[in-house]
């Protein structure tokens, strides 16, 4: 498929027969006048009294206990970039998509003009009440962490950053089965991951969790290698400085076991993968661009 031809058919999809990818639908009859009487005034009191006496009641009375936010700022939208808020609503919509087609699981998607951490963290509590669980979603890094941590902090429910923990867990696991197959141990494995963002770290810290060494892993960003001589790293990506004198891709890529791309796309060329050891193992995870020749 061309791109011309891709374009035109996403576009189309998002935007017929209705915009978007989401509704609301009603879940109680609202038939009769007796109906409304109970979904509405003066029914609608006794449940806000029951909750007012024991708030673990909403998810007793209300959608609270099935409804996640999926609440992004838009400043690291897919291979994207920063968009905002407004142009990674799409985004917002299609894991929102996810969460209901697969699990079941309703979502509102809450897409805030908000690129400093704080500002963020507070509007997030503000809209806690409302919800059963927040799943953070293209929020760059280093922020991402900082946003993440307070709001578990703060918050009596459930916070995941999907770019962080649900990249990591599918490397982890992934990564597990292939070293299998290729007869390696990840304790052996040379690591190579490129893009230091919230995904390539949480990525690389869940490996050395499981067993991976830090001294065979590698971290990569716009600059070149995570190298302790350099003196322009957060305390994030200095976790995984290495003493190691490769600087480039291509030098990183020297006899390694594992890629893992978390970065812009076509980085890997041909020629690179050639330098990498016997049966590597590829995570190519950047958004596809089908431009690649």
């Amino acid at each position: 498929m061309n791109d011309d031809v891709l374009k035109e058919r996403a576009l189309k999809y998002h935007a017929f027969p209705k915009p978007g990818k989401l509704s609301i639908a009603v879940t109680k009859s609202t038939d009769s006048q007796d109906d409304l009487s109970l979904a509405y005034t003066p029914g609608v009191a006794e449940p806000v009294l029951a909750i007012e006496q024991n708030s673990d009641d909403a998810y007793k009375y209300t959608a609270r206990g099935n409804l996640i936010a999926v609440m992004t700022n838009g400043t690291a939208v897919l291979g994207l970039g920063n968009v905002g808020p407004l142009a990674s609503k799409p985004v917002m919509e299609g894991k929102a998509v996810l969460f209901k087609q697969f699990a079941d699981i309703d979502v509102f998607d809450i897409e805030l003009d908000a690129s400093d951490p704080q500002a963020f963290i507070q509007t997030a509590k503000c809209m806690a009440p409302t919800f059963g669980g927040i799943n953070l979603e293209d929020i760059k890094a280093p922020e991402c962490f900082e946003i993440e941590q307070a709001l578990i902090e703060q918050l009596s429910i459930p916070v995941f950053h999907d770019d962080q923990h649900g990249t990591a867990i599918v490397v982890a696991s992934g990564l597990l089965n292939a070293l299998e197959l290729q007869g390696k141990e990840l304790k052996d494995a040379k690591i190579v991951c490129v893009g230091a963002g919230a995904a390539g770290i949480a990525s690389m810290r869940l490996l050395v969790a499981m067993g991976a060494e830090k001294a065979n892993m590698m971290l990569l960003d716009s600059k070149g290698v995570v190298h302790a001589g350099r003196e322009d790293l957060n305390p994030y990506k200095f976790a995984f400085a290495t003493s190691s004198e490769a600087r480039t891709l291509e030098e990183a890529l020297d006899g390694a076991d594992v890629f893992i791309g978390v970065a812009k796309p076509n980085l890997l060329t041909p020629l690179l993968l050639n330098k990498m050891a016997d049966k590597p193992i590829l995570f190519a995870l950047s958004n596809c661009d089908s431009k690649f020749e």
